[in-house]
């Protein structure tokens, strides 16, 4: 029994400790950078140098809150446009009406939040940082009584309004999905499971998730997580194993002329770009180079049309770290390093002909006996 207790105690003290995984550096710094600039230009529309009871611009506690959510979580169905704004507006116009009715400050503040929280459930639009502006509201019946519902517009509509700007812009500018994405029709390979929005948005609801996930990063998650097992599944190949090793480099002054000469040559679809000395810079995809070369402006060489924000493996990486890369539309090859120079390359070619033969292998070889676990199939 005292074992067992004790085990319940450091259970219990474990889950006081952080929740979410570590963040990166880059992510700390791009949220913290974000939420910089978005009070900046919240403030500079609000003019944070005091409060202006006849325009109403001035700056509430509450977009601190939003700033957070928009900026450091912003894939949160929390976080998102619609609850951003009409949970806040909505908050807002409870708050003020329960303040221009109730004079006890207690019952008031109660009411106010209480009323908000129930509101923005109803109209699908929970935003914790709304709580806060019919707290807000509750606690500062002077300006409410100054405002009125206008209190709703300005300052607390235009500062959720900016906000979500702000963060669109900013997301897009640093390469996150804000808002978040929406469940499509037609999903991309790793998204196909073979479950409607309807099953998925059930599943959420069942495990009391819609607040916390959204249906299309559920679905991404699910299908990262079914590659990541097929790689399990498979003998541990890696990426030496796979990789393309005759290849043809070109330089960053290569011309697009000569690119194309290449690309029709050899019926390749990326050509890696080596430096001088020899070090990797960047891979050429024919795709690319055909929308450069159809846009306004002609590249002058490679290093003007080659991607160099490509995920990179090391000759002893695991395929199953290389199968969510490749089955992701947005990467169509990995290069393959050795300190700073290519040794190869694991396009979707190699992966698809790794897995075709070890499926092949397993089915001359049949069942392994005691083993009832499945063959995965491509």
């Amino acid at each position: 029994m005292s074992t067992r207790r004790a085990v319940s105690v450091r259970a219990a003290i474990r889950s006081l400790g952080p929740a979410s995984p570590a963040g990166t550096p880059w992510e700390a710094v791009r949220a913290g950078v974000g939420a910089l600039l978005g009070m900046a230009v919240v403030g500079a529309v609000l003019v944070c140098s005091g409060v202006d009871l006849t325009t109403g611009l001035y700056m509430i506690a509450p977009f601190g809150a939003t700033t957070v959510l928009v900026f450091a979580a912003p894939s949160s169905p929390l976080a998102q446009p619609w609850p951003t704004v009409v949970g806040s507006v909505l908050s807002a116009v409870v708050g003020v009406a329960v303040t221009l009715t109730v004079s006890q400050p207690l019952l008031r503040v109660v009411l106010a939040v209480g009323l908000a929280v129930t509101a923005m459930i109803a109209c699908r639009a929970v935003h914790p940082p709304a709580g806060a502006v019919a707290l807000t509201a509750a606690l500062s019946p002077d300006a409410v009584h100054a405002l009125g519902f206008r209190f709703a517009l300005a300052p607390v509509a235009v500062g959720a309004v900016l906000l979500v700007l702000v963060a669109t812009v900013y997301g897009r500018a640093t390469r996150r999905h804000y808002p978040f994405r929406q469940f499509a029709d037609e999903p991309r390979p790793p998204e196909r499971l073979g479950l409607t929005e309807d099953e998925l948005t059930d599943i959420l609801a069942r495990y009391r998730q819609s607040l916390n996930l959204g249906v299309a990063d559920l679905a991404r998650l699910i299908g990262a997580a079914e590659l990541q097992a097929a790689g399990h599944r498979t003998d541990p190949l890696d990426a030496a194993s796979v990789m393309s090793r005759d290849l043809i480099t070109v330089a960053p002054d290569t011309t697009p002329e000569r690119l194309a000469q290449l690309f029709g040559e050899y019926g390749f679809t990326s050509l890696p770009v080596i430096a001088d000395d020899g070090r990797y810079v960047g891979v050429v995809f024919q795709i690319h180079l055909i929308t450069a070369l159809g846009g306004h402006r002609t590249p002058i060489g490679a290093v003007d049309v080659m991607d160099v924000d490509l995920p990179v493996a090391h000759p002893d990486t695991p395929v199953a770290a290389l199968l969510p890369l490749l089955a992701d539309g947005g990467c169509d090859a990995v290069p393959v390093l050795d300190g700073d120079h290519i040794v190869g390359i694991v396009t979707q070619t190699d992966l698809i002909t790794a897995l075709a033969r070890q499926t092949l292998r397993a089915d001359e070889a049949g069942p392994v006996p005691g083993d009832e676990s499945p063959v995965p199939s491509l």
